[in-house]
């Protein structure tokens, strides 16, 4: 297992090369995010998705949610109508898991029975780079076994867990961890499925 110190404000590309390196090669990875230390892999990875879903003792048919870099890149895996956009530009990157309906470029692994999946575009720039420098999506989800478990708030609370479990931590500090809010933009107005660290009260 390996544990790459990367700077939050200014993250160096070596490393960062580094840790995408290990994804390609079909590493499932922690790393910090804008609410929680997360665990990751690269979504089109069927054997590292599956691995996680282990790791988490989490169905298949619960997917899990994923990091695009930027907005503009929401569109390419998901259908996304004016209004949900709108919506989307004013809240992102922030704290927030949008549930739009899936474009045909998604995993099957990656989507509901609905045919949803859950997009975050977190304020992070360790996350950014990530996704730029794989050019695709990384999954996201909570570095935690169970749904009750106190989410870590630094690498080494993540490695005394999970460090035999995973294949590279990356370790950017402390954070203060809270779930992200859940909104689903799949009908017509918003609905919050989960209220996190990002304030819901100004999207109605």
């Amino acid at each position: 297992m390996v544990i790459l110190c990367i700077n939050p404000d200014n993250p160096q590309e070596r490393l960062l090369r580094q840790a995408v390196e290990l994804l390609r090669q079909g590493a499932v990875i922690c790393y910090p995010t804008d609410t929680v230390y997360g665990i990751g892999c690269d979504i089109y990875n069927h054997k590292a998705v599956q691995r996680i879903h282990e790791l988490k003792r989490r169905p298949k048919d619960q997917p899990f949610s994923f990091i695009c870099g930027s907005l503009k890149n929401v569109s390419t895996y998901c259908h996304v109508s004016n209004h949900g956009y709108r919506l989307m530009k004013r809240f992102l990157p922030g704290p927030y898991t949008f549930v739009l309906p899936a474009m045909k470029i998604v995993p099957k692994i990656m989507m509901s029975k609905q045919k949803t999946v859950g997009i975050r575009v977190p304020d992070n720039r360790i996350c950014h780079a990530l996704v730029e420098l794989l050019g695709n999506p990384i999954v996201t989800t909570s570095a935690t076994c169970q749904a009750d478990e106190v989410l870590p708030a630094d690498a080494f609370a993540v490695e005394e867990r999970l460090g035999h479990r995973v294949d590279a931590i990356i370790d950017a500090g402390p954070l203060f961890p809270a779930l992200s809010t859940i909104v689903s933009l799949v009908g017509e107005e918003p609905v919050v499925l989960r209220q996190g660290k990002g304030d819901s009260s100004q999207m109605f």
